[in-house]
C-alpha cells in the first residue's frame, strides 16, 4: 500500500470512527442500534462488538468498565486519536514516519509466533464477548 493510499484510508476510518462515536453518544436509541453484520446474523457477537460503547465509557473515565466490556476498545481509541494527528503532522512536514512506523509494525506483526499470540488474544476477546452476551 502506498504512503497516500495508507494516511487517506486512516484518515477517513477515523472521521468515520469519530461520526459514529458522536452518533452513539448522542443518539437515545444507541444501545438498539446494532451495526454488526455478524451479531444481526447469527446472533452471537464479533471479537469486536462493544468497541464503540467501551470507546464511550473512555470518554467518560470509566476506565475499568470499557476494558471489561471490550478490551479492543483502549486500542481502537489511541488509534483514533494518535493517527490523525501523526499522519497530518507527516502531510504537513513532508514526512514519512508514520508510514515508515506501519511497514516495520506489519512486517514485525507477520512473523508467525506473534500472529499466534495476536491471533489467541483475539479469540480470548471473542470467547469472552459470546460469554458476556453483548
Amino acid at each position: 500500500m502506498t504512503r497516500n493510499k495508507l494516511y487517506s484510508l486512516l484518515l477517513i476510518a477515523c472521521l468515520a470512527g469519530f461520526s459514529y462515536l458522536f452518533y452513539h453518544i448522542h443518539t437515545l436509541q444507541s444501545d438498539t442500534v446494532r451495526v454488526c453484520i455478524i451479531k444481526n446474523v447469527t446472533g452471537y457477537p464479533c471479537p469486536s462488538c462493544g468497541t464503540t460503547r467501551a470507546v464511550a465509557l473512555l470518554l467518560q473515565g470509566k476506565i475499568i468498565e470499557s476494558v471489561l466490556l471490550n478490551p479492543f476498545g483502549i486500542v481502537v481509541a489511541v488509534i483514533m486519536t494518535l493517527c490523525p494527528f501523526w499522519i497530518l503532522t507527516d502531510i504537513i512536514l513532508k514526512k514519512e514516519t508514520f508510514y515508515t512506523w506501519y511497514k516495520k509494525t506489519e512486517a514485525t506483526i507477520r512473523k508467525p509466533w506473534l500472529a499466534s499470540i495476536l491471533i489467541l488474544l483475539v479469540l480470548l476477546n471473542w470467547i469472552w464477548n459470546i460469554y458476556k452476551n453483548l
